[in-house]
């Protein structure tokens, strides 16, 4: 987020009531990008689904409506934001740990992770896509809705701080995400927002 917004994001984590009022005020497009994100996701059955930044559980609901029976495991770095999914999620696994850590064992039918794969810089991201190959099922899915850098400055809307927020081009993510394995592709783009699909190619 945006220097002046820095220390509002930190806050937000220790505040997980008002954290999706701050989403909503500083993404635009916030609510699109959760939307397309949970289409992105139909068209196969999912028995067991990751969610990689769980924060309030928005995106895991999603989710969950999309794929009734579903199991899911969700994991973030704050534990005061899972509390606040515990409630929204009864039944959900949901454990403290950052992108960076070993991901839960698998196999699973779908990945998805909302605004939380740019707080990795592009070696992070190519990392974890392809530790993200190896935790899905033969033919599973990784959905992934973030900020990424335009093609034009003028669609960058999204106030991002340079340090924690690191945003990487669609072009170079789709090039990490073919590289680990997957067909990947563009799922839906507005502006400064993207939602990137990937499909185990093997």
């Amino acid at each position: 987020m945006a220097a002046g917004s820095v220390a509002q994001v930190s806050q937000f984590h220790f505040d997980p009531d008002s954290y999706e009022a701050l989403m909503a005020a500083e993404v635009p497009d916030y609510r699109r990008l959760q939307d397309e994100l949970v289409a992105a996701t139909r068209g196969r059955p999912v028995r067991r689904a990751l969610d990689m930044g769980t924060g309030t559980g928005v995106t895991a609901a999603g989710v969950l409506a999309a794929h009734p029976g579903a199991a899911l495991v969700g994991i973030d770095e704050s534990d005061a934001m899972l509390d606040h999914a515990r409630r929204a999620l009864p039944g959900a696994d949901l454990r403290v740990a950052r992108l960076e850590d070993p991901l839960p064992d698998g196999p699973f039918d779908l990945v998805v992770s909302a605004l939380a794969v740019h707080h990795l810089d592009g070696p992070g991201k190519a990392d974890l896509f392809r530790r993200l190959a190896g935790a899905l099922d033969g033919d599973g899915r990784v959905v992934l809705g973030d900020v990424v850098v335009p093609e034009d400055p003028a669609d960058v809307v999204t106030p991002i701080d340079g340090v924690h927020d690191t945003p990487s081009t669609v072009a170079e993510q789709l090039g990490w995400l073919e590289d680990a394995g997957f067909a990947p592709r563009v799922a839906w783009q507005h502006r400064d927002l993207a939602v990137l699909v990937g499909e185990l190619a093997g």
